[in-house]
């Protein structure tokens, strides 16, 4: 009999938690050792991001379910510079309500000791203060969710698990007419509808912009379809109206993108009643049943936008405009990188624009990569302009005669690239914009948020400007043409508030230069790199190997020629790149994604057709500064444990 000897994997201790400061805790400063005892869930995160707003939703019922064990500690590491300011972090930890200790980490410190690679990051660690898991993206609930009650039942029978309660100490509430409002929609009757996104309501407000006219929502954060006292919303965005005719066919006039329900809502002005029109409420991109991962990097399919409306899985709609080509609403969807479009009339949902892979890449729409569209618009030509966040851009869609959509940039560089500087568009810079507009003369303002801009863009002379500086996050702009001259109306979401201010007759021009996120570059030698991404599926579930391999990985570079070979889309989490020795420096970008499904397998240890099924994805940008002595092999977590 031959005899065998397991080796236990290396226990890593913990690194300390570092930073600028906390906030959520009261004023006081914490550490592993006030913390030893609890089950610790780090929260890589940075405001900006959809995913790690996902994230934070995904862990909230956890959070409630373990708050005698569980401790979670956001540690925010910005990706943009505007999020290392800390007045900026503290409004942005009431906006999402966050309910646990934040660390506020400017420097990357506390990033850079665990290896964090890309947002959102979440490292578990046990009452005894070492790391057991390292998970990044999202959809890793499920996994948490019996990973957590192991953890519990080994620390209660080994005497290290002390339960009570955590650090969290709320902060004192506010009481506000808005709450970080976010979109803005002109009625006809002159009064304005704004999305009071903090209060999970609508507000119908008078022509001054500060009288309330009525309210639709309870206020309460939720789900509830109804009369405007009753229906409950979740961190509404997006509103679009609908041509009279239109809305008198459907029986509702404005359509809102319920960002965090993953729905759209349809309201009747009249009655104030409020209904669901698309979104069954899951945020993911595969239904239950087959948990395929498809070769066109997650376009449109039958399988995925579901048969009827009510089935359709959406995934953070930001915001919404009606669109006189495609005679459809155009949805911003945030969370899935993508343009797709709702018709009203029958209840399509298609993809218009957008292969669901995170970056800038223009062509034509099938193909076309956005990283969190989040304002939307249409000019006169029925072109539809997008202010695409994560890429610092504006975008547009173009669409010909034969209804194909072509992608453009107008305003960016890329995924890190981002800045302060009018002049030339191909060298203009904006931060994280949110929201854009048609003004009379056919350019095109940008609510440039992270910069507390509103920019201009003149389609003619390809030339950047500014209209106004100073104002406090601005989410969204509209032109106001009710009066003598036209006006921009601007929704300053961190002042909770909407001005008016005149278009200027000589626009600013600034600059303040270009900038790229600073994160760490990874050294890397020329030639070949192994790469490889750890995954293991929780327990209770199953790579789903039905219909093939169930993973994919997707490799690219910027600049392109620093990637020999090696790139594009194949099955496997592992892969054999070769890099050029001649390109100093880069960033290689890629995307993983494996599908699992849960068990108990069938008598054939197969699983069965009706399990619910599960898709992991992160993308990853990875600067690389290409050194003689750096590293051939590469290795990052999808899910480590």
């Amino acid at each position: 009999m031959e005899s065998s000897t397991k080796t236990s994997p290396v226990r890593v201790r913990a690194s300390e938690l570092a930073g600028r400061g906390w906030l959520n805790t009261g004023g006081a400063e914490l550490d592993l050792e006030k913390l030893r005892g609890k089950i610790v869930l780090l929260d890589f995160w940075t405001f900006c991001c959809i995913n790690c707003l996902h994230v934070l939703d995904e862990l909230r019922p956890l959070e409630e379910q373990y708050k005698d064990v569980l401790v979670t500690v956001g540690v925010h590491s910005p990706k943009f510079e505007h999020e290392a300011d800390p007045v900026a972090l503290a409004a942005a930890v009431e906006r999402y309500d966050i309910h646990h200790p934040v660390l506020d980490d400017p420097e990357l410190i506390t990033w850079q000791a665990y290896s964090a690679r890309a947002w959102p990051t979440l490292v578990v660690i046990d009452p005894e203060g070492y790391i057991v898991s390292h998970l990044s993206g999202e959809g890793h609930a499920a996994g948490l969710a019996s990973f957590i009650p192991e953890l519990i039942a080994e620390h209660e029978a080994k005497g290290t698990l002390h339960r009570g309660d955590g650090p969290y100490v709320a902060p004192e509430p506010v009481s506000r007419d808005l709450r970080f409002p976010g979109k803005v929609l002109p009625l006809t009757d002159g009064n304005f509808l704004v999305s009071d996104t903090g209060h999970h309501r609508l507000v119908e407000m008078g022509p001054d912009l500060t009288t309330v006219v009525r309210t639709i929502g309870s206020g309460t954060k939720g789900f509830l379809d109804g009369s405007a006292a009753d229906a409950q919303f979740n961190e509404p965005q997006g509103l679009a109206l609908l041509p009279a005719g239109l809305a008198a066919e459907v029986g509702y006039d404005v359509v809102v993108a319920d960002s965090v329900n993953h729905r759209l809502r349809g309201l009747d002005l009249s009655t104030g009643e409020v209904r669901t029109l698309v979104g069954n409420g899951v945020q993911r991109l595969l239904e239950a049943g087959p948990a395929r991962v498809n070769d066109d990097g997650g376009s449109a399919s039958e399988t995925r936008l579901g048969t009827t409306p009510l089935q359709i899985s959406l995934s953070s709609p930001w915001d919404v405009a009606y669109s006189s080509t495609l005679k459809t609403i155009v949805i911003a969807m945030a969370g899935t990188h993508q343009i797709f479009d709702f018709d009203p009339a029958s209840g399509a949902v298609t993809v218009v624009a957008g292969n669901g892979l995170e970056g800038l890449l223009d062509g034509p729409g099938g193909q076309a990569w956005f990283a969190q569209p989040s304002g939307v618009t249409e000019d006169a030509q029925g072109n539809i302009w997008v202010a695409d966040s994560e890429t610092s851009a504006l975008r547009v869609l173009k669409f010909a005669d034969d209804g194909a959509v072509n992608v453009e940039t107008a305003i960016g560089e890329g995924l890190f690239d981002f800045g302060f500087r009018d002049g030339d568009a191909a060298q203009a810079r904006l931060q994280h914009p949110l929201g854009v507009a048609v003004l009379p003369d056919g350019s095109v303002a940008v609510a440039d948020t992270y910069n507390g801009a509103v920019r201009r863009y003149d389609p003619a002379s390809k030339t950047v400007s500014t209209l106004a500086r100073g104002l406090a996050e601005p989410s969204d702009v509209l032109l106001d043409e009710s009066g003598e001259v036209p006006l921009l109306i601007v929704v300053e979401a961190n002042k909770h508030q909407l001005i008016r201010l005149p278009l200027p007759k000589n626009a600013l021009q600034v600059d303040e230069g270009a900038a790229q996120t600073q994160r760490p570059k990874t050294p890397i030698a020329p030639g070949e790199l192994a790469l490889r991404i750890n995954f293991a599926a929780p327990t209770g579930q199953k790579l789903d190997d039905r219909w093939g391999d169930p993973t994919q990985l997707k490799v690219s570079s910027t600049p392109p020629e620093l990637l020999i070979s090696g790139g594009g889309t194949s099955v496997g989490l592992s892969r054999t790149l070769v890099l050029a020795g001649d390109v100093p420096e880069g960033v290689l970008h890629f995307t993983a994604r494996a599908a699992a499904c849960d068990g108990p397998e069938d008598a054939n240890g197969e699983i069965p057709d009706h399990a619910a099924c599960h898709l992991y994805q992160q993308d990853w940008g990875i600067p690389v500064l290409m050194s003689a002595d750096g590293a051939d092999e590469l290795a990052l977590d999808l899910r480590g444990v």
